[in-house]
């Protein structure tokens, strides 16, 4: 079940609410096992708990791998402590997409193998927002601007 305040409110840039970063990295697809090892171990650190902690690290393999295999194979990285949230950003170069794709019920019910990663980071998210991202450094086509995805959980 979604929760209630997973879209939230707009929030101000976290470099305005004091967040302190804790991960920055650009991967690429050889590099996704190494990323969900060093967010979970950032996500330990600050404390987040299991079953929490498993949740949150899922969410965040599921919008890299979209990033590597839907906007140009690689993407970027930021994970911060905002107050009392565990923030993580992804932006990728793509062609963009808005967060009214993601479907409010579980897709892949007709048999299709893929389609649930998006929908799965946004149930279990405190805070989940798909924005435009700016064109990144070397990006091919600078008409593209890419998505920016924000998926969040409150720590204990």
């Amino acid at each position: 079940m979604r929760r209630p305040d997973a879209a939230g409110p707009a929030r101000a840039p976290a470099e305005e609410r004091g967040a302190r970063r804790l991960l920055q990295r650009r991967f690429t697809a050889r590099l996704l096992p190494q990323l969900r090892l060093l967010v979970e171990e950032c996500a330990a650190r600050e404390g987040l708990r299991e079953p929490r902690r498993g949740e949150f690290v899922l969410a965040v393999d599921e919008i890299a791998g979209n990033a590597v295999e839907h906007a140009g194979g690689w993407g970027r990285l930021v994970l911060l402590r905002v107050g009392d949230e565990l923030e993580c950003r992804i932006s990728d170069a793509g062609p963009g997409f808005s967060e009214a794709v993601i479907p409010e019920l579980l897709p892949g019910l007709d048999g299709a193998p893929n389609g649930r990663g998006l929908w799965l980071a946004r149930l279990v998210a405190d805070r989940f927002a798909v924005t435009d991202a700016p064109a990144a450094a070397g990006a091919e086509d600078r008409e593209r601007t890419g998505a920016l995805v924000t998926v969040a959980v409150r720590l204990p």
